[in-house]
């Protein structure tokens, strides 16, 4: 094995304490306040980037622009609720599939059934997600 790989390993093995010895050999100061986990992976970064080399100056300050920035969190989903009564319709190989949303499940051929991906995996012998076979999410 590479010196490398024998540190990395060895680095699962080495108490809290230890790891802060290490971090201070490594970087020459106190090490962050952050859970052993975590100091156990940034010292392994730090042994990697010093054996492979660390990410070019312009790329590092990119990301630290673009994180400055804050993401935006996507949209919430949209909450479908579907009431007793309610039919949905989905056409599928030039049949068209009709299911009526009961109290407690949903009636298809028939038949009582607990979810719309039941019926999905009926109609087409394959799995899908039930809300998404039948339009109810915003991928599909």
């Amino acid at each position: 094995m590479s010196k490398l790989v024998d540190d990395l390993v060895t680095l699962a093995r080495l108490s809290p304490a230890q790891l802060k010895e290490k971090w201070t050999g490594i970087e020459g100061c106190v090490p962050p306040s952050v859970p052993p986990g975590l100091l156990r992976r940034l010292i392994a970064q730090r042994l990697q980037e010093r054996r492979h080399g660390a990410l070019p100056a312009i790329v590092a300050r990119e990301l630290a622009r673009i994180a400055s920035q804050g993401v935006e969190p996507p949209p919430p989903r949209r909450q479908i609720r579907l009431t007793p009564g309610a039919r949905l319709v989905r056409e599928w190989n030039g049949r068209t599939v009709t299911v009526e949303v009961l109290e407690h499940g949903f009636a298809y051929a028939d038949r009582t059934w607990r979810s719309l991906s039941e019926i999905a995996r009926h109609v087409t012998g394959a799995h899908w997600s039930g809300p998404r076979f039948f339009g109810l999410t915003g991928n599909g």
